[in-house]
């Protein structure tokens, strides 16, 4: 199996994220690959980078799967990464190549599809997405299979999905975000999105949250930065022992957050459920 991942963090963020905890988003998701399909050969491109090289719709039509990160860009802007990163995916579109993203991995995909995002103005999800909930057409999609009707998961945004494009489906939601899950069907393609993260380790979780301690601050979601170091501290130390029930307990959460393998539902329902029979159906070994 051959899998591409595309980083979709520009430089300056990847340098920012790998201070914090040792990997750009990237590398984030080839470590998890590396556990999920071991046997895969993984490359990574970084379509957002000036000057880089990146498979046009032919190249890509030679891998199995597409992933796209999550990253700080935002799809309501016109610059010259989002630019790259849209122009990206549409070549997945073109190619057929089954692709998933997270966040802004979603949100690309839906640019590229014809879809809107927009800014969150005063919300926010910070550390975790709570009480996600399949709407109808999620009832019975394999992108959610295995997760119970209501969850948790991972998740740090201050953009969302304004507008899906024509044609997709609405797999998930809360009451902060509409859109948390969906499906879009696009010229030859098909995408699996969330706008949570999967992939991300709590430890990760509580690097995020002290990177954007301003943004928590100014939001009030947090007085000062002592109490995001405290909140921080909490979710770092459940990833080192995650059956801490008093730790589960205090931050509100269960095991489809604690539990590596539950938490990385989304990403091993796209490798089983999309990925390997388009793959069969290429007629590929």
């Amino acid at each position: 199996m051959r899998i591409l991942v595309a980083e979709s963090e520009p430089p300056a963020a990847r340098e920012k994220r790998r201070d914090s905890v040792g990997r750009s988003s990237g590398e984030t998701f080839l470590k998890r690959l590396g556990d999920l399909a071991p046997d895969a050969s993984c490359d990574r491109v970084k379509p957002a980078d000036r000057g880089s090289r990146v498979p046009d719709a032919v190249g890509l039509e030679g891998y199995d799967a597409v992933f796209l990160t999550g990253s700080p860009l935002h799809l309501y802007e016109d610059t010259p990464e989002t630019r790259r990163e849209v122009d990206f995916m549409r070549a997945v579109f073109q190619s057929g190549t089954p692709a998933f993203g997270s966040c802004a991995g979603l949100q690309v995909a839906v640019v590229a599809a014809g879809g809107t995002v927009r800014a969150m103005q005063e919300r926010r999800e910070a550390g975790f997405a709570r009480r996600i909930a399949r709407q109808p057409a999620g009832e019975g999609h394999l992108l959610l299979d295995g997760r119970p009707p209501v969850f948790d998961a991972p998740a740090i945004h201050t953009d969302e999905v304004d507008a899906l494009p024509e044609g997709a489906r609405l797999l998930a939601s809360n009451s902060v975000t509409r859109v948390q899950a969906a499906e879009i069907r696009h010229g030859n393609g098909i995408f699996w999105g969330v706008q949570y993260h999967p992939e991300i380790s709590l430890r990760e979780v509580a690097a995020a949250l002290r990177r954007q301690s301003e943004d928590l601050i100014e939001h009030g979601l947090a007085r000062d930065e002592q109490d995001v170091e405290r909140h921080a501290a909490l979710v770092e130390e459940l990833h080192r022992q995650p059956d801490r029930r008093d730790l589960a307990w205090r931050l509100g959460l269960n095991e489809q957050v604690t539990d590596a393998t539950a938490r990385m539902t989304e990403l091993r329902n796209f490798l089983t459920h999309l990925v390997l029979p388009t793959r069969s159906a290429r007629g590929r070994a």
